[in-house]
């Protein structure tokens, strides 16, 4: 695993000469906070609690920092923090707010979590100012826990019921979102409401995952294998062997195909009809790199990023959501795209690949709505600088930059990415769409 590559000797000694601190492990998977859990109601909202009572996750009361003389603390680690700040409406109330805060920074174990709940929309200019300095205080919270402490805002949707944030405070509250700091996205209400969380939510649902052949994609294909999916693993034909391989491993088939061909949506959809089956969802995470300068850049990199990490997406989609295509995208269905940071932000040398990948974040957004009546949601993940085998190619002083660049000083794993894919999956998710989570661990750049 190449996250051992962090502290094995050669990697200590290494960063122990260029001065840099060990990074922190982070606690992964289906895994919970060690410490309690202490929920702060804010105003009075129930919504926080609520949902943690489906999880069947018991909370503590909060320690409030009332004595500003006196050092907060609460005299033993705790696992999380998660705030209902869905009343909190005036900037005064945001004293309430730092008073829970406070302690719970000092306090919170390594991998513990700070998740603060809010709404979406409010009425008048004080509460729709407040509803954007959550956002400010959630992103330097995330910068400013250790140990691989992390902070998530979530707002809720004022229909939006306790059912629709089961999903995501699961997600949030475990491992699964270890390399997830710091962001805000957005939860509605779902015209489905699942009461419970499940280990295997995605149990005899056909998902297929392009670009599966190695790193990123096998790891989505094994993740979503271990969550019960049968997955239908797509590559290249060059990446055949390897991409027998993983549709082995997971129990699923392997399909060589280009993505860019007019007939790929076509060809995905009769190879899943011939099963007797239709798709569930899909994993657009085929993409590739043509880096260079703009003045450097010719039509020929130009367009083959773009035809491969945007357009061909939009291709297939259109075939595969089709209700008259044997085979395609049912109803309830998923679709998950990859953008990435360097899309949100720029980079340098990217400017082909930073506008496939932004445009994959506009392609979700337009599409959300459109697909809502069928209860199909478009979201997308934007990871960061992810530890692969091509990564690792990267000169090892450029390397350390890109790791150390965020809140939690490494790299991500593939399987952070797998597991944010996980969520927006999961059926229970059906109210998060037209969203991108960002897989960064709060990139210092864009996040």
């Amino acid at each position: 695993m190449i996250e051992k590559a962090f502290y094995s000797p050669a990697g200590k000694a290494l960063s122990a000469k260029a001065g840099l601190k060990e990074p922190p492990r982070l606690r992964r998977g289906r895994t919970w906070p060690q410490g309690a859990l202490v929920l702060a109601t804010l105003g009075g909202g129930t919504i926080a609690a609520d949902a943690l009572s489906l999880l069947g996750r018991a909370t503590e009361a909060p320690v409030v920092d009332d004595q500003p003389d006196t050092p907060a603390g609460y005299g033993s680690r705790i696992g999380a923090l998660v705030v209902d700040a869905t009343e909190l409406t005036t900037v005064a109330a945001l004293e309430d707010l730092r008073a829970v805060l406070r302690p719970a920074v000092r306090a919170i174990e390594p991998s513990g979590r700070i998740v603060i709940l809010a709404r979406a929309e409010q009425d008048g200019w004080e509460a729709k100012a407040v509803t954007r300095a959550l956002d400010g205080i959630n992103r330097t919270v995330g910068k400013e826990l250790r140990k691989g402490a992390t902070a998530t805002l979530v707002y809720v949707d004022a229909d939006a019921t306790a059912g629709d944030l089961v999903s995501t405070l699961g997600f949030v509250l475990q491992g699964r979102s270890a390399f997830v700091d710091g962001q805000a996205w957005r939860v509605s209400a779902a015209a489905q409401r699942p009461q419970a969380m499940e280990d295997r939510p995605l149990d005899g649902r056909v998902i297929v995952v392009t670009g599966a052949a190695r790193g990123i994609g096998a790891a989505i294909a094994r993740t979503l294998a271990r969550d019960g999916a049968i997955i239908v693993a797509v590559d290249i034909p060059p990446a055949g062997e390897s991409l027998a391989a993983v549709a082995n491993e997971v129990g699923g088939t392997a399909l060589q195909l280009d993505i860019t061909a007019a007939d790929a949506g076509a060809t995905i959809a009769a190879h899943v009809a011939a099963r007797g089956e239709s798709i569930y969802g899909i994993v657009h995470n085929a993409g590739i790199t043509r880096d260079k300068m703009l003045v450097n850049t010719d039509a020929s990199r130009w367009g083959s990023v773009l035809d491969v990490n945007l357009a061909a997406q939009i291709r297939m989609n259109e075939v595969l959501l089709d209700p008259g295509t044997p085979g395609g995208i049912a109803d309830g269905g998923r679709i998950v795209g990859i953008a990435s940071t360097s899309g949100l932000a720029g980079n340098k040398g990217q400017t082909n690949y930073a506008a496939s990948k932004a445009g994959v974040a506009g392609l979700v957004a337009a599409m959300a709505p459109d697909l809502a009546s069928r209860s199909i949601t478009a979201n997308a993940v934007a990871p960061g600088f992810i530890e692969t085998d091509m990564t690792a190619r990267i000169p090892f002083v450029q390397r350390e930059v890109f790791r150390r660049s965020n809140s939690l000083s490494q790299g991500g794993q593939p399987e952070d990415v797998a597991e944010a894919i996980g969520y927006l999956l999961d059926p229970r998710s059906q109210g998060v769409t037209g969203q991108v989570v960002r897989v960064c661990g709060q990139n210092l750049v864009g996040a």
